[in-house]
């Protein structure tokens, strides 16, 4: 099997004026396909492997020939990371759902979720994520490296933002803590509630 581009599901230009155009199709023709063409040349010679969904990859990446197990874990993770990524930006979706009640208990409501979700978005050094993750049926706001995805921690991302400067750059340029404003207006809340599901059924 060799792992294909995701259609975004919506117009490049259905985000603004969070995110541009420009940006969501270069992102996901240019950034998402490079680590898709990357990933499946990292599996040409591990046949077993490439039937395997990214996500199965990515969960236990000891199981990764150790030769490759670099390339899965970055560009597997690049792929599943975007993957997730597309379907959580919507404009018009309201906060609420399954989701707003664990919420409001973790956090106090909607602005002291913004509060942490952006503090983790904002430290991040360098490039990586911001989540909002189920750790063991609780809600829990992480961010990671590169393109480490919290399933290879034993977490399930629910949200996820995208702070390398490719996600933002051409709009905000150096300016991160405007992007993450700006993702709280584009956020899916219905997939986010799907995930949520999933994730404590």
């Amino acid at each position: 099997m060799t792992h294909t581009l995701p259609e975004l599901g919506y117009a490049y230009n259905a985000l603004e004026p969070y995110i541009d155009a420009a940006t969501m199709e270069i992102h996901h023709t240019k950034h998402h396909q490079a680590y898709i063409t990357k990933l499946n040349e990292a599996l040409v010679k591990y046949p077993e492997l490439q039937g395997k969904d990214v996500r199965e990859l990515l969960v236990n990446l000891e199981a990764v020939p150790e030769d490759i197990r670099g390339a899965v874990r970055n560009h597997g993770g690049g792929h599943y990371n975007h993957s997730l990524f597309w379907p959580m930006l919507k404009t018009g979706v309201p906060f609420g759902g399954a989701v707003k009640g664990p919420i409001d208990k973790k956090y106090g409501g909607l602005d002291g979720f913004k509060e942490v979700f952006s503090n983790a978005a904002a430290t991040r050094f360098g490039s990586g994520w911001a989540w909002l993750v189920v750790r063991e049926g609780e809600l829990d706001v992480i961010s990671t490296a590169n393109q480490d995805n919290p399933v290879s921690l034993g977490l399930v991302p629910i949200l996820g933002l995208d702070v390398w400067e490719h996600a933002y750059y051409l709009k905000y340029q150096n300016r991160r803590p405007d992007y993450i404003k700006a993702f709280f207006e584009i956020i899916n809340w219905n997939e986010v509630n799907r995930l949520y599901g999933l994730a404590v059924k």
